[in-house]
C-alpha cells in the first residue's frame, strides 16, 4: 500500500514539474497530472532503455518522458 502511495506522490510531482516546464492551455486536475507523471516515468524508462541507458532513469528521465507525453497530448488536442 505504501508503494502505491509513493507512485501517486512522485507521479504528481513529476507531472507538476513537466507542466511547469511546458505550460499550456490544458486543464489537468490532480488525477490527470498524476497519470501524466506516472506515464512519463514509464515512457522515460522505455525510451532510455531503447537507447541502452538502462531502465532506471531517475527523476530527470521521468520528467523528460512526461514532457514527451505532454507534448503529444498538446499536439493531439489541437484542432
Amino acid at each position: 500500500m505504501l508503494g502505491f502511495m509513493w507512485w501517486i506522490l512522485i507521479g504528481f510531482v513529476i507531472g507538476t514539474v513537466a507542466k511547469w516546464i511546458m505550460p499550456g492551455d490544458e486543464n489537468m486536475g490532480f488525477i490527470k497530472t498524476t497519470l501524466l507523471g506516472i506515464g512519463g516515468s514509464m515512457a522515460g524508462g522505455f525510451v532510455f532503455g531503447l537507447l541502452g541507458m538502462g531502465g532506471n532513469v531517475g527523476f530527470i528521465g521521468s520528467v523528460i518522458g512526461a514532457l514527451l507525453l505532454l507534448w503529444l497530448f498538446n499536439m493531439m488536442s489541437k484542432k
